[in-house]
């Protein structure tokens, strides 16, 4: 029971990232953006899952890709 309640805190914690970041860059709320993920890995039967996770990833990626560096000693 312990590692179902880490796994969900640690999903709760990281995976809201990629519908708030969805939402700023379209100027949605991110509830509604939430909402269609939802509705959506209905209708396609979990397609949508993969869809966001694949999002998770490249956001990920630009993240560690496009770091800001804030003085020369840095690099």
């Amino acid at each position: 029971m312990l590692n179902i309640d880490s796994l969900r805190n640690f999903f709760e914690r990281h995976g809201y990232d990629v519908s708030s970041r969805l939402s700023d860059r379209l100027g949605m709320r991110t509830t509604n953006v939430r909402l269609f993920f939802i509705y959506f890995s209905f209708a396609t039967l979990g397609a949508s899952f993969v869809i966001y996770l694949f999002l998770a990833f490249l956001l990920r990626l630009k993240d560690m890709i496009y770091t800001k560096r804030s003085s020369v000693f840095d690099l």
